[in-house]
């Protein structure tokens, strides 16, 4: 949200009320508070009519500084804000004199100048990481034009950008890979992937200056990243209070790290989940003997498969979530899960939060109380996706246990784990049972729907065997593995958009992802799939779906099978080096699709690379976006090796080569072994 008309004016209906200096400086408990008043205070009369900020800094692990900037604070928190880990032993040291306050953790510092200008600067190690400037703290008002002249509140922040200071993260955005000069809201929202819209926003970013920045607000946080003012990342939020941390790497591995101790790591998924996933599809006919016409077909192609998942229509339409089987089409349910799981098959289906009127949930949701109201107490109901929907409201206890018990039958069926989708068209009016603010439960929404179903997987399997194929999330939903990018077009367009998602998302926390292999939306031409076959088995996981065609390779061609049995075969051949990677990722919050930037941040070239990935640590994969088999890429330094033809590659080059459909640029890391 910009503020400001240019860098000197405000913005007509803005009133701004920005620190100016600081005026005194305490240490109360492990805190150190900072008063910042709106104007320089040089006599006692200064002191009054003007507004004062309250900032306080405070450590909830080493090396992480938290910073709450408060206006008014005798209002009712109501914020329901992120689960977070922290070190209660923890004692940062403050140091208070005439002419500065500071306080450091481990090697993380902020200092802020006493009865001067607004001058806070961060350093690790002695380095200035960021700093805030000239009206960079402050309390916004805006007043709405119209008969009723309503006014938000907003308290906003800024911090500065050093000379090629790059942004990254911000969860899976699918425009540039580098965030500089984007707006950015952190909000959910069933987009696409073609657009600034996200199902996975996260309010943390990362900069190759050696620091991360999370914002600790799942409401609507929003950024303007070298947009408004060129050399600073500005944020804001709603209400009286921010909250932030800055978190000190100095590399971005660590900064990763010390983000996700703070916020959660993925468990770790079963080692099943790894191998290939095959879908009906969304709106495609089938019955049972569609389904094994396809395992079949697998088998007889001897192309490995893991899990067979059952999209939206195992359900009858308009019943959704009756979490029923439409027993016109399977009438023998369980015993078709018994006959697909004695291949060896696991089993997903689909779900969603929503609950139709047709559905026979819906008297009973409404009758306990399991829905998200309205203010004068009725169901909150809308026809978008399913006619009269109600939407479950987790968080109300009594209600996740009643929407767990239809899944736990499902499981007692025979259903290994769920595809939760949707999750993002969450409303902002609507009243929970914990009387939270609705704009705030927004985006959490996913959080507390992914968690409930995770955890009746965990209790139900055990830690280690749970699993979900989730579509929307914010921060801490990295703990429920895994993701995947949501509906992308069959082009190689929203291919490229694809990985620019995932590199994005992994960049902000998660450690698992995938996406649709051929694209959701349309039907890809055999170019396209079997480019896609080898980027998505070279993914962490790796599903065939779409929207109103099979994902079978070979109702694209014969061929299609081919490089689908090639790339799973090559994906068993390197599993053992995927799950070492993935408890990597589970341990230390390392993702497994990884940016160049991550693995080789001192070089240069890596800094803006989105078409090309490290796969864990050692093994780079560079998928082919075009249908004349030609691919660009960048090879850091040393002498890397071809994985699948054993030839050696010589890096600090760009290349150019031509790759058939059996064959794509996937290198090993100089000095290392699969």
């Amino acid at each position: 949200m910009k503020f400001t008309n240019g860098y000197w004016m405000i913005k007509e209906d803005i009133e701004a009320h920005f620190a100016v200096c600081v005026y005194e400086a305490q240490q109360q408990g492990n805190e150190l508070v900072v008063y910042a008043p709106e104007k320089p205070i040089s006599h006692r009369g200064d002191t009054l009519n003007a507004q004062l900020l309250t900032i306080r800094y405070s450590s909830p692990m080493s090396n992480i500084i938290k910073v709450r900037v408060s206006h008014f604070e005798g209002g009712a928190d109501n914020i329901k804000r992120f689960q977070l880990e922290t070190d209660p032993g923890l004692k940062p040291v403050i140091n208070i004199t005439d002419k500065e306050a500071s306080l450091k953790s481990g090697e993380l510092t902020v200092t802020a100048g006493i009865n001067q200008n607004w001058n806070p600067v961060f350093e690790g190690r002695g380095k200035v990481l960021t700093k805030n400037l000239f009206r960079s703290t402050g309390y916004m008002i805006r007043r709405e034009k119209g008969p009723y002249k309503t006014q938000t509140p907003y308290i906003k922040d800024e911090l500065s950008l050093a000379v090629g200071e790059l942004v990254y993260g911000l969860g899976e955005r699918f425009g540039p890979f580098v965030k500089n000069g984007q707006t950015v809201d952190i909000w959910n929202a069933d987009g696409g992937t073609a657009s600034e819209q996200a199902y996975k926003n996260i309010p943390f970013y990362m900069t190759n200056k050696g620091y991360g920045v999370f914002i600790n607000d799942p409401g609507r946080v929003s950024l303007e990243i070298g947009s408004e003012k060129t050399a600073r990342v500005q944020f804001c939020v709603s209400g009286e209070i921010l909250e932030y941390f800055i978190i000190y790497g100095p590399d971005p591995k660590t900064i990763l790290e010390r983000y996700t101790a703070l916020t959660g790591r993925p468990a770790m998924p079963p080692e099943w989940s790894f191998g290939l996933w095959l879908s009906t599809s969304f709106t495609t006919s089938y019955d049972e003997k569609t389904v094994m016409s396809f395992i079949d077909g697998m088998e007889e192609r001897k192309i490995p498969l893991s899990v067979f998942h059952f999209d939206c229509f195992w359900m009858k339409g308009f019943n959704w979530c009756d979490f029923t089987w439409d027993r016109e089409t399977f009438p023998d349910p369980k015993g078709m899960l018994s006959r697909i799981k004695a291949k060896g098959i696991k089993i997903c289906v689909w779900i969603n939060p929503y609950i139709a009127q047709r559905s026979i949930l819906f008297e009973e949701g409404k009758k306990n109380g399991y829905f998200l109201k309205n203010r004068d107490g009725s169901v909150y109901q809308t026809d978008l996706w399913q006619a009269g929907m109600a939407i479950t409201d987790f968080t109300n206890p009594d209600a996740v246990r009643w929407y767990s018990g239809y899944l736990e039958k499902l499981m007692e069926m025979g259903v290994d784990c769920f595809k939760t989708d949707f999750g993002e068209r969450i409303p902002e009016d609507a009243v929970y049972f914990d009387g939270g603010d609705p704009q705030r439960h927004h985006n959490l929404y996913s959080y507390l729907y992914n968690k409930a179903v995770f955890e009746l997987l965990e209790r139900k399997y055990g830690k280690g065997e749970a699993v979900l194929f989730a579509r929307s999330a914010t921060t801490g939903g990295q703990r429920f593995p895994l993701h995947w990018g949501g509906d992308c077009e069959s082009t190689f367009e929203a291919m490229a958009e694809t990985l620019r998602g995932g590199l994005s998302l992994c960049l902000s926390g998660f450690g698992f992802w995938s996406h649709d292999i051929g694209g959701f939306e349309g039907i890809p031409n055999a170019a396209l799939f079997k480019r896609w076959l080898a980027f998505g088995l070279l993914s962490s996981h790796s599903r065939l779906h779409g929207s109103s065609s099979y994902r079978v390779p070979w109702s694209v061609d014969e061929e299609s099978a081919d490089v689908c049995r090639f790339f799973t075969e090559l994906k068993i051949r390197i599993m053992p080096y995927i799950i070492k990677t993935s408890k990597e990722a589970h341990e230390k919050g390392i993702p497994v699709l990884r940016a160049m930037f991550l693995e080789f941040p001192d070089d240069p070239a890596c800094a803006y690379i989105d078409r090309q990935y490290m796969l864990g640590p050692d093994l780079l994969v560079a998928p082919v976006f075009s249908e004349d088999n030609e691919v660009t890429y960048y090879l850091p330094e040393g002498e890397w090796k071809q994985l699948i033809t054993g030839e050696t590659v010589k890096g600090g080059r760009w290349i150019t080569e031509k790759h058939g459909f059996l064959s794509i640029p996937v290198l090993v890391r100089p000095g290392k072994t699969l």
